[in-house]
Parts: C-alpha cells; structure tokens; sequence
C-alpha cells in the first residue's frame, strides 16, 4: 500500500508539446500572409493594421523563445526548463 501523503511528481511532456515554436511560426507566417494580401485587396481597412501588429507580435514572441531558452542555458533559476 502506497502512502498517499507523499507527492509524486507528474511525467514530464513530450518535446513536441513543449516545444512553442512551430506554433509562433504558425502564427506569425498566417498574419504575414494576412498582410501581405491586405495590402494587396484593400489598404485603406483597419484589419491591415491589425494583421501587421499581429505579424510584429510573432517576431516578439520568437524573442521571448529565445531569452527564455538562453536563460535555461545558462542556469538562470526562475528560466522556464524545456
């Protein structure tokens, strides 16, 4: 019989759920083509201007990706470990 007061430790996650590039990439690719086909059609929408901080916001967010990734290289203790 186990004792049930001790905590066990949840299985870590798969890589690939882990893993949030591909769906910043996603993202980012899909809000460029957004732009790019706005600017195309129809310049004067105010959906050109949301596609393209959407399109901005994705490069942001590969940059988080990366601080917290060299953070977790280098051992920083409060770095979200992949």
């Amino acid at each position: 019989m186990t004792d049930d007061t001790q905590l066990r430790t949840p299985p870590a996650l798969p890589a690939r759920w882990v893993d949030a590039r591909p769906l910043v990439g996603i993202g980012t690719a899909g809000w460029f083509v957004a732009w790019i086909t706005l600017l195309i059609v129809d310049r004067s929408t105010a959906w050109l201007w949301v596609s393209l901080a959407g399109w901005v916001l994705g490069f942001g967010g590969f940059a988080v990706i990366y601080w917290q990734r060299s953070a977790a290289r280098r051992g920083v203790r409060g770095a979200q470990q992949v």
